[in-house]
């Protein structure tokens, strides 16, 4: 009996091996037409001189300069070279730890004057539990949505959050254990099962998770949050509840979009999202039309404008955003790349998503600019040394050229160390782990629209006379760009800036003067800035042992000054005698009008909107 038992073991065990090579055998297969045959000679060597130019010397990360074109390559980096490296860094675990829910409102402390002009609610989203029974996420992106609303109303705040009840949150709560995998926690099998069934749970497809952390978007007149995988929830913005979950799939050939969607005055929405198909990946354009008679709700009526092929289709590039002007959508692919093959394969090789993520500094990064009236793909090639952009603060058109600002990273490194382990360290450890951080820095491109072959060699093709700059058509024909720094020097030492927002409702896709970021002085923000892009001059907001969160825009009602308004950030602390607050600065001034302590813990969140009465 023993003997059978065994045998049929083996065979259940040999089929399902079988089974696993055959579908790993035809998956290989299936890639192997979208992966790149070797060159015989370097990347950057067969792009021309320009590329060649800009190559690194693996030994050193030193560039070497072509003497044809040495007036239009950027200098070594002054953020790599001064970056600022605080000591004794303030420990910030207390503000990556879980917290528990406020679902009815709660009258917050007033101090100093909150206007009465502003009625609305700041929506904030962002991890708010990161364990479940005994297990503990790894990383801070896998925390479970927990959903923020300060309601202003006439000078008075209340607060209140709400858990998102996505089926990620509610299956973990009724297991009291990890069950859904996360960015950087791989779901372990149920300890319930057999040994065999544990086994074999290995060789289940990942199924993508709905805990959707990062943002509000806003689809024909309705909130949703989201994150950047196939499903977001609609959610009510005057209470909080969760409402219904909405799959992508079911509208547009997409396995996702970003939860940074661009916005035009009449409710029409851009997106962009992944698609992973029988012929490779593809990078798509994604329409959503605002609210119609004959288009239903939820995404009905979304269409996918063009599809843009990645340069590898078996690993296209990360990205987190993307840029729109009054025509154009301006696409970065940039050298972080998505391995689908380890993507696909991590639950098997028990590896959680992240670490099919990698940097791969030897490729440059690429523009794209599509028509986004006609979905027309220019055919102009821009690019630039390797750096990677989570946000875009804003882009505009003049004379013939795309104008693009956004923070830059000359490392592609940052996901992977933002795990709670690093987080939550103290003393010399946390002071290396931030050390080890790139640092994201404002920079402008500038990208000239009309090259031709007749257009000449080696001439700087940027036509602005308020930006340093430059766009060189190359031998290869290639725009290589340098860019511009849209800060002062010294501005190291405010750690960089992130988390970036101008006056969105006025100036997205306009030519503009100022943008709002965080400071990050420590793995968190640290301080608000104001930046003049014209002077380069800024104004800081900043208080000691106070980390504010992404700060958010709202105009005076009829306001005709870009600066005429208030910035909004919600402030948390790690001291235990510090309540959290909200934040209410004179955006012009940048001088502090008023706060709104809440009385119960706040966790350090992501993104949010505001949302006007």
């Amino acid at each position: 009996m023993l003997s059978a038992r065994r045998n049929m073991f083996a065979k259940i065990l040999l089929s399902a091996t079988s089974l696993l090579l055959a579908h790993l055998l035809h998956f290989l297969c299936s890639l192997m037409q979208f992966i790149p045959e070797r060159k015989s000679v370097p990347e950057a060597l067969a792009m021309g001189n320009q590329a060649a130019a800009w190559s690194k010397e693996p030994s050193t990360g030193t560039s070497r300069h072509s003497p044809g074109f040495k007036h239009y390559l950027p200098s070594p980096s002054r953020e790599q070279t001064l970056c600022h490296r605080p000591q004794g860094l303030q420990c910030i675990s207390p503000l990556v730890q879980s917290v528990e829910e406020t679902p009815e409102p709660i009258p917050a402390k007033i101090k100093g004057h909150i206007p009465k002009w502003i009625n609305g609610n700041l929506l904030r989203n962002g991890p708010g539990k990161f364990e479940f029974g005994n297990d503990k996420f790894n990383h801070w992106f896998d925390g479970m949505a927990l959903l923020h609303q300060f309601q202003l109303a006439h000078g008075t705040v209340t607060y209140r959050s709400r858990f998102l009840q996505s089926s990620s949150y509610l299956r973990n709560s009724q297991h009291s254990r990890i069950v859904a995998s996360e960015f950087g926690t791989l779901a372990m099998p149920d300890p319930c099962k057999s040994l065999f069934g544990r086994f074999l749970s290995r060789f289940e497809p990942p199924q993508p998770s709905d805990n959707c952390n990062v943002n509000y978007v806003l689809y024909k007149g309705d909130y949703y949050v989201s994150s950047e995988n196939i499903c977001m929830h609609k959610v009510d913005p005057e209470t909080l509840e969760t409402k219904e979950k909405v799959d992508w799939s079911k509208f547009i050939a997409v396995n996702g979009a970003t939860a940074h969607p661009h916005y035009e005055s009449d409710g029409t929405t851009y997106n962009m999202g992944n698609s992973y198909g029988k012929h490779g990946s593809s990078y798509n354009i994604i329409r959503v039309p605002p609210q119609e008679s004959g288009h239903g709700d939820t995404l009905e009526g979304a269409k996918v404008l063009c599809s843009i092929p990645p340069r590898n289709r078996a690993k296209p590039s990360y990205y987190h955003s993307f840029g729109m002007t009054e025509n154009y959508i301006i696409f970065i692919e940039q050298p972080l790349k998505l391995n689908l093959l380890k993507i696909i394969t991590s639950k098997l090789c028990g590896k959680a998503i992240y670490d099919g993520i990698s940097w791969e500094p030897q490729h440059n990064t690429y523009f794209h600019v599509v028509n986004k009236h006609t979905g027309e793909v220019l055919p102009g090639s821009w690019c630039s040394q390797p750096f990677v952009s989570f946000h875009q603060i804003n882009a505009f058109e003049e004379r013939g050229c795309v104008v693009l600002d956004l923070c830059c990273q000359d490392e592609g490194t940052s996901l992977a160390l933002y795990t709670l382990q690093n987080l939550r360290r103290s003393g010399q450890g946390l002071d290396q782990v931030y050390a080890s951080v790139p640092r994201a820095f404002p920079r402008r491109f500038v990208l000239p629209l009309d090259v031709g072959s007749d257009t000449p060699v080696g001439k700087n093709l940027n036509p602005l006379p308020y930006t340093q700059a430059k766009a060189v058509k190359g031998a290869d024909g290639k725009v290589w760009c340098t860019h511009e720094n849209l800060h002062p020097e010294g501005f190291e030492k405010v750690g960089g800036l992130e988390f970036p927002q101008i006056n969105y409702s006025g100036y997205n896709g306009r030519r503009y003067r100022y943008f709002y970021g965080c400071g990050f002085g420590h793995l968190l923000g640290d301080s608000l800035i104001k930046v003049d892009v014209e002077t380069k001059n800024f104004k800081i907001w900043q208080e000691e042992g106070c980390y504010p969160s992404e700060p958010v825009f709202v105009p005076v009602p009829n306001a005709t000054a870009e600066d005429s308004g208030v910035i909004l950030s919600v402030v948390v602390s790690p001291a235990e005698d510090q309540s959290a607050f909200l934040l209410v600065l004179d955006a012009e001034t940048f001088q502090e009008l008023g706060r709104a302590e809440v009385g119960v813990p706040v966790p350090y969140g992501f993104h949010g909107v505001f949302s006007a009465h």
